[in-house]
C-alpha cells in the first residue's frame, strides 16, 4: 500500500518540521479554534515545540502540553514510601477529560525509555499502573468511543535508541532512531500529506473487504500458535483515518499498517505466542505464551516479565479477555525495516496482533450509539487496560471462517492472500 513516490533530501530540521505538519494536519486533522492537549517526554521537547508551532499555524486557540521526567519516576520507585504506589494524580487526569469534553484534541509523543523500569519490583510497578488506569478510564472512554480527534507519533529519544541500536555511538544510535521514524511515517517522500491520503484510502479498501465478507471467525497457525478467534456480532473492520464523534477526521496512529476489529469476548479458544517483545509501561515482557478456553487466558508464561504480564492480566476481569484484532501484512515497511523497536506503536504495525482489555466501541456497527449493555451483549470487552502484542510473523496462516462453517484462506506466510 505504499507510494511509488520517490524519496527527497531534506535536512533534519527540515524532516522534523515535516513530522510535526503532518501530525497535525494530517493525524490529529486540528480544526481552528480548537485546544490541543499533548503529553510528551523531557527528551522530546525539540518535536513538542514544533508540533505546537503548527497547531497554532493551523488555528489552535491554545495548545497545552504535559512532560513526563524519566528521572523523577525513577525517584519515586528508589524513595517513595509503599502506599505511594495505590496513588494517581486523580485531579490531573479529571482535567484531561474535562478538557476532551470541552472539545479539546489529543496528542501523544511517545519514545519513552523501554525498559526504564525493567530492574524494579514488578508489584509496585503492577500497582502504580493499575492506580493510573483507574484514575484515567473517564478520560480514555473517550478516546476508545473516538468521541474526539486524537493520534500519537513518536520522537525519537537518547534512552530508546540505546535500547534498539546498543552496538552504536550515543548520537549514532539517535540519528539512526530519526531516520527509521521519518522513513516508517513517510516524512522521507516528496509529499508526505499526498501520501498518507493515498496510503489511507487503501488500507480503507482493505477494511471494505473484510466487511463485505463478514467472516464469524479467524483460524491462526504458526510455531506455537494455534488458535481460534470468533469475532463480535456487527463488527466493523477499520483501517486508517476515522471520524471521531466531533465531526472532526483524523488518522490516530502514526504510523499504521493495521486492520483492526473487535474480537467476540467470550470466543476465544487455543494457544497464542508472540513473536516479538511487549514493551510495557517500562518493563519488557519476552516469551509471551498463553491459553485461552471460553474467551479467557486460563494459562500465561513468558520467559522475561512473567510476574508483569501476571499483573497485568490481573488487572481486572476483563484483562484476560481480548478488546481488538488487527491484520498486518509481513511486508509492511517496518517489518521490511528488519528493525525491533520495542515501542508499541511501531512494533504493532510490523504484525498482526491481538489487545488485551478494553474494545473500541467504533469496532462494531453503531457502536457509539449503544450502552455499555448493548455491547456487552455484541462481544464487547471491558477493562481498564488496553495491551497490544504481536503474533505476527511470516510462518503465519490466517483464515477466514464464514457463518455457515466455510473456511477461506486470508493470510498466508503473514501475507494477504
Amino acid at each position: 500500500m505504499g507510494s511509488a513516490v520517490a524519496a527527497v533530501e531534506r535536512t533534519h530540521e527540515q524532516k522534523l518540521d515535516l513530522l510535526a505538519e503532518v501530525a497535525v494536519k494530517v493525524g490529529l486533522g486540528l480544526e481552528e479554534g480548537q485546544e490541543l492537549l499533548m503529553t510528551a517526554s523531557l527528551d522530546a521537547v525539540a518535536l513538542a515545540r514544533r508540533i505546537t508551532e503548527q497547531a497554532y499555524r493551523a488555528g489552535a486557540s491554545l495548545v497545552t502540553t504535559l512532560y513526563i521526567d524519566d528521572e523523577a519516576t525513577l525517584m519515586r520507585y528508589h524513595h517513595a514510601p509503599d502506599a505511594s504506589f495505590d496513588k494517581a494524580a486523580n485531579w490531573l487526569y479529571d482535567g484531561m477529560g474535562a478538557a476532551f469534553k470541552s472539545g479539546s484534541a489529543r496528542l501523544a509523543i511517545t519514545g519513552a525509555n523501554p525498559a526504564l523500569l525493567s530492574n524494579e519490583d514488578p508489584g509496585k510497578v503492577g500497582r502504580a499502573n493499575r492506580a493510573v488506569s483507574i484514575a484515567y478510564r473517564p478520560a480514555l472512554e473517550l478516546i476508545t468511543r473516538h468521541e474526539i480527534n486524537w493520534t500519537i507519533v513518536a520522537s525519537a529519544t537518547p534512552a530508546w535508541a540505546a535500547q534498539m541500536f546498543p552496538d552504536d555511538a550515543p548520537d549514532a544510535a539517535l540519528a539512526k532512531l530519526w531516520e527509521a521514524i521519518f522513513q516508517t511515517t513517510r516524512i522521507n517522500m516528496e509529499d508526505p500529506v499526498s501520501d498518507w491520503k493515498r496510503h489511507d484510502a487503501g488500507l480503507h479498501k482493505r477494511a471494505d473487504y473484510l466487511n463485505a465478507k463478514r467472516y464469524a471467525a479467524l483460524k491462526y497457525r504458526g510455531p506455537g500458535t494455534d488458535f481460534t478467534l470468533g469475532l463480535a456480532d456487527d463488527h466493523e473492520w477499520m483501517g486508517g483515518g476515522t471520524t471521531a464523534g466531533n465531526g472532526i477526521y483524523c488518522i490516530p496512529n502514526m504510523p499504521t499498517e493495521e486492520v483492526f476489529s473487535m474480537p467476540h469476548k467470550d470466543r476465544a479458544d487455543g494457544t497464542v505466542t508472540a513473536t516479538k517483545p511487549l514493551s510495557h509501561q517500562g518493563t519488557m515482557i519476552e516469551g509471551i505464551h498463553v491459553r485461552f478456553a471460553g474467551g479467557k487466558i486460563v494459562e500465561a508464561h513468558a520467559t522475561r516479565g512473567e510476574e508483569v504480564l501476571r499483573k497485568l492480566i490481573d488487572t481486572d476481569e476483563g484483562a484476560r479477555k481480548l478488546g481488538e484484532v488487527a491484520l498486518v501484512p509481513h511486508s509492511s515497511p517496518i517489518a521490511s525495516s528488519g528493525q525491533l523497536f520495542l515501542n508499541t506503536l511501531f512494533d504493532e504495525n510490523a504484525a498482526s496482533h491481538i489487545a488485551l482489555g478494553q474494545s473500541y466501541s467504533s469496532t462494531v456497527r453503531d457502536g457509539d450509539k449503544l450502552s455499555k449493555e448493548e455491547l456487552a451483549a455484541k462481544g464487547a470487552n471491558e477493562s481498564l487496560i488496553h495491551v497490544d502484542w504481536m503474533i505476527g510473523s511470516d510462518k503465519l496462516d490466517i483464515d477466514g471462517v464464514t457463518a455457515t462453517g466455510n473456511i477461506e484462506p486470508l493470510m498466508r506466510g503473514g501475507e494477504w492472500v
